[in-house]
């Protein structure tokens, strides 16, 4: 596995790959990558000849200055797990090599889909996050780029900005990776005690209730009583919505095909987020 801090590194890397017109698919992450990461990394490397896999803490998504100083940052670790589930390309770039002087990014209307729910608790984070996606695409010039479902408006964003630029790549969602227990495997999770992660249960807890529940009650009743169940834990909920998993609207009367249940709450300073496909 190369290890790579440069965008000229990265084109030379790839270029007698691309030459020889080899599939290229593409992982990008903001390291303290766990095992969700490698089974993105894993399914990347069965589909396409030549693994990408990007570590990059992104400043332009974050909100919250204190959440950006405490992310986890993990290198060392990032690249022994990187080389051993079949990485061929580690890119470890700085921020002037992501954002040098005079960068243009494109213009891209999300519709709507930035609005909600991260959108509106944390405004300009997709912005952020179409800026640096577009920006790794430009450089590594992917065939397949690879995304955890965890983030499932962030997977529905990336889309329309595909989708809106006509770029020639297929974006592949996978699914959440989760403990025995059902926690969602993050990198914020190395933030919590284990005690902390058993509170954290009540979050699948919750959405595989809601689950069960949609079989039997419209989505504005199970949302209802998806939040008095989530308030017997000891999580702070930030938000709760079930939603069309296309305009990521709200459903209140109707369920409809893929209707998603998503939320976001805080297990002490630490803030996490989860969905589920209910119906």
């Amino acid at each position: 596995m190369e290890i790579i801090n440069t965008v000229e590194g990265l084109k030379q890397a790839l270029n007698s790959a691309q030459k020889e017109g080899k599939s290229i698919g593409f992982v990008p992450t903001m390291g303290a990558l766990h095992q969700g990461h490698m089974d993105l990394v894993s399914r990347a490397s069965a589909e396409c000849d030549v693994v990408v896999a990007s570590v990059f803490v992104n400043p332009t998504q974050f909100n919250n200055l204190s959440d950006l100083e405490k992310y986890p940052r993990t290198p060392e670790a990032d690249s022994e797990l990187l080389k051993k589930f079949g990485c061929d390309v580690a890119f470890f770039p700085s921020e002037t090599e992501i954002y040098p002087e005079k960068l243009v990014s494109p213009r891209v209307d999300l519709e709507g889909l930035d609005q909600v729910m991260e959108g509106k608790f944390r405004p300009g984070h997709f912005k952020g996050v179409v800026q640096v996606v577009y920006r790794l695409f430009e450089l590594v010039e992917p065939q397949k780029a690879y995304f955890g479902l965890k983030d499932f408006q962030q997977v529905a964003v990336i889309k329309k900005m595909v989708d809106q630029l006509n770029l020639p790549i297929q974006i592949v969602p996978c699914e959440t990776s989760r403990t025995e227990k059902g926690l969602a495997m993050s990198s914020r999770n190395k933030r919590l005690s284990e005690s902390q992660k058993e509170e954290a249960l009540i979050i699948y807890q919750t959405l595989s209730r809601a689950k069960i529940d949609s079989s039997q009650f419209s989505p504005e009743e199970t949302l209802t009583r998806a939040i008095a169940f989530f308030e017997t834990g000891t999580l702070q909920l930030e938000y709760l919505n079930i939603v069309d998993p296309v305009t990521l609207q709200d459903l209140k009367d109707e369920w409809v095909p893929g209707a998603t249940m998503c939320i976001a709450c805080f297990c002490g300073e630490v803030r996490l987020i989860d969905n589920l496909t209910l119906v």
